[in-house]
Parts: structure tokens; sequence; C-alpha cells
């Protein structure tokens, strides 16, 4: 399948991080990785300053630099590119690039003073995560001075409800973990799904019968090479449950938007924004109707 990374490229700490895990997902996927700095455009930038075209050429020169230094630390067996590009916001900057460049992912790093490990949402992220029609990797901070940043995606965690667009997710995941060669581990959401005043014992009930049915779909799409399997998760709340989980190295977390978001759109639900707050791992945000609406993940 083709299509390529693009990640949204700081100077920053943020910027390392999110071409750590650019890279990683870039090299599992066989995918070209392209590196974008989104500088603004003439109307949205100081006042104070004169607009002038050498400050055009000034800024872009500059951009050119910092991406020249990036691709440095990216290995080479990874086909790279780095772009410059101009827009009154850096999300519309970075969608853009991603739907001219055929995007499977956009990746993002972390807002600066998180803690290392975990995620921390800035406005770009914010913006990307209630606009993008790509799906949105977050990186969580310090990914790229990890022990093994570069490791290999070797499963891939999807968290699967009964809420409209879960079938679209797992047809992602199912995507996903094929071209990359990874094992699947689906996890069940349903009983921070079920309706109120159900018992524990219906909850659990529910919850196997949904999670072995979404077993048998997974397997019966997957080759037969690609490891799957289903847990329940534990715990009284969703952050109490991915809290508890346990984690491999080099894992990779997708969740679905919320069923609010407008077709073909991303928009981060209140259950993936609670997952957030705990998630060691990356997190990848998939746009609920992408693969019902017929769009190559």
């Amino acid at each position: 399948m083709t299509g390529s990374v693009v990640v949204g490229y700081t100077a920053t700490d943020a910027g390392a991080d999110a071409v750590a895990l650019g890279t990683r997902l870039a090299r599992c996927l066989k995918a070209d990785l392209h590196l974008v700095i989104v500088m603004p455009v003439e109307g949205t930038r100081n006042a104070a300053v004169a607009p002038e075209r050498a400050y055009e050429e000034y800024i872009r020169t500059q951009g050119r630099e910092w991406l020249a230094e990036a691709m440095t630390a990216i290995p080479a067996d990874i086909v790279r590119h780095g772009h410059v590009r101009f827009s009154e916001s850096f999300a519309a900057g970075l969608i853009a690039a991603g739907e001219e460049f055929d995007a499977r992912l956009i990746v993002i790093g972390a807002a600066g003073g998180g803690l290392f490990g975990r995620h921390r949402l800035g406005s770009v992220a914010s913006e990307l995560l209630h606009s993008s029609t790509i799906p949105v990797a977050l990186a969580p901070a310090g990914t790229a001075a990890g022990l093994n940043s570069l490791a290999p995606i070797g499963r891939i965690t999807v968290a699967i409800g009964t809420r409209p667009g879960a079938d679209a997710l797992l047809d992602e995941a199912v995507t996903l973990a094929t071209d990359a060669g990874s094992a699947l581990r689906l996890v069940s959401l349903v009983p921070f799904d079920a309706p109120p005043g159900l018992d524990t014992g219906e909850i659990r009930q529910i919850g196997a019968t949904h999670g072995g049915d979404v077993l048998s779909t997974a397997k019966a799409a997957l080759p037969a090479e690609v490891e799957v399997i289903v847990e329940q998760a534990p715990g009284d709340s969703v952050e109490d449950a991915v809290a508890h989980l346990p984690w491999q190295e080099g894992e990779v977390m997708l969740v679905g938007s919320s069923r609010l978001a407008q077709p073909r759109r991303l928009f981060l639900g209140s259950t993936a924004a609670k997952m957030l707050h705990v998630l060691p791992v990356p997190m990848i945000v998939v746009p609920r109707t992408r693969a019902e609406a017929g769009v190559r993940p």
C-alpha cells in the first residue's frame, strides 16, 4: 500500500520526538518520510517587521537549515524529504502537506511542560485533532530520548467499543497491522459503553460476547502470520483501565475520533482524551468515517 508519513517539525524537543516516531512508522510501513516546517504567512507575523520578500526568504532559509540538521539523525534506509511551507496556522499547513503527499499519518510531538513519557496537547495538536482528514499520531514527551527510540512497532493496540465508527477503526487497525507486520491487540471498551443500570455480570457477558465477535472479524481479515488477541480493559474508569494494561516497548495505540466528528474529520472524544492522561505509548487517532467513505488508510 502506498502513502507517506508527514511529520510536523519544529526545532525543539517535541520536534525531535515527532521525527523519532515518524521514522519508526515510516520504516514499518515502508513509506517515505516528509518533514514539514510550517512558517506563518505574511499577514500573521509581527506587524513591526517590514513586509519584504527578503524576510520570507530569510525564514525559509532558516527552516531549511533546521530540516537539514534534523534529517542527519534519520537512518539512511529511510527515504526522507524536507519542506518549508507557509500557512495561517501550523495545523492547516500540516493538513495541506498531508493531502499533497498522500499521507497515511501526520505525526506531531507533545507540548512543552509535560511529563517524560506522557502526552500533553498544545494548540497545534488540539487544532489537528478537531480538523484533520488524516489520522494523527501523537508522540509522548521524550520519545527521541528513549533507550530504543527506533524500535520496531511490535504490537498495535486498538481500543474497540460499540459506538458508531468502531467498524471503521477495526478496518484501519487490521490494515496497519498487516502493513507493519505487527501483532494486534484488541482492547474491549464495552464496559465503559454499557448503558447504566446493568450489573457487573451483565457487563462482563456483553464484553465477552463483543470481544469474541471483534476477534473473529479481525482474524478473518488478517494474514495467518499476524498474531491477534483480545482483552477486556480492567478498571473502574477509562484512565484506570489504560493505566493497568501491560504495554510493550515500541507499542502504539489506535483510537477512533468522536461520533461528534464531521464526516472524514477528526474530533478527539472524551474517552480518548481521558486515555491520553495516562497513556505511556504513542496514540494514533483515526477519523471516524475514513474507512466507511472508502478512503485508503
